[in-house]
C-alpha cells in the first residue's frame, strides 16, 4: 500500500478532486484560503490547486494550522467515514423507540437534522426500505411477538404497534408475513406444541 511520499503530488490532486475512496489514509490535503482539512474522499467543494497543501497524516495537518473538516471528519481514527451513518442509526433508534406513536416523516426528518426528501432517499439507499417500510417492519415483528406471548386480540395488539385502524394493521401484517394476524397465530402455536 502507498502512502503519501510514494505518491505525486498530481496523483494526490487527481484523487482529491475525484473524491476517490481509496486513497483515504493515505494523505489528506488542506485547502489554505478555508484552513480547513479533509480526506481525498470528501465531497466538498474542488478547490484551486494552487491554495492546496498534502500531508501524511492528520496530526501533520492539524500541526500546520488547519481544522479537520466537518463533512469528512478526517481527524476520526477509521479510515473511511461515512457521514449519514449516524442519520440511519438514529433514525433506526428513534422508530425503535417510537414504533407504537403516530409518526410522521416531517417530524423524523426534523428530529434527525435533514429533509425528508433526504431522509427517505437517503434511508432507502442505504437499507433497501424508506423510514415508513422500517416502520412497519417493526411494528409487525412486534405485534408477531405480542401474537405468540400475550392473550390480548389482533385489534388491540393492532392499537398497541401503532396502527390507528383494524385494517391497516390487518393489511401491513399480511403485506409482510402472507398470513392474517390469527393465521399466524394458529399456525404458530401449532408449530411451537
Amino acid at each position: 500500500m502507498k502512502d503519501q511520499k510514494d505518491m505525486s503530488k498530481a496523483t494526490m490532486w487527481k484523487a482529491a478532486i475525484s473524491c476517490n475512496a481509496t486513497y483515504d489514509g493515505m494523505f489528506f490535503y488542506a485547502v489554505k484560503t478555508t484552513g480547513i482539512f479533509c480526506r481525498p474522499s470528501c465531497k466538498s467543494k474542488v478547490p484551486h490547486r494552487k491554495n492546496v497543501s498534502f500531508f501524511s497524516n492528520a496530526a501533520e495537518a492539524q500541526k500546520a494550522g488547519y481544522r479537520p473538516c466537518k463533512r469528512c471528519r478526517p481527524d476520526l481514527k477509521s479510515k473511511t467515514y461515512d457521514p449519514f451513518q449516524s442519520i440511519i442509526e438514529d433514525t433506526k433508534q428513534i422508530i425503535d423507540n417510537h414504533y407504537s406513536q403516530k409518526m410522521l416523516l416531517d417530524e423524523l426528518a426534523s428530529m434527525v437534522g435533514v429533509s425528508r426528501f433526504h431522509l427517505n432517499r437517503l434511508f432507502k439507499d442505504r437499507t433497501g426500505d424508506t423510514p415508513r417500510m422500517y416502520l412497519e417492519k417493526v411494528r409487525i415483528k412486534k405485534a408477531k411477538e405480542l401474537l405468540l406471548t400475550t392473550t390480548l386480540n389482533c385489534m388491540e395488539i393492532g392499537h398497541q404497534v401503532g396502527y390507528q385502524s383494524n385494517s391497516s394493521f390487518y393489511n401491513a401484517f399480511k403485506r409482510n408475513t402472507d398470513f392474517s394476524p390469527n393465521q399466524f397465530q394458529v399456525r404458530m402455536t401449532v408449530m411451537l406444541r
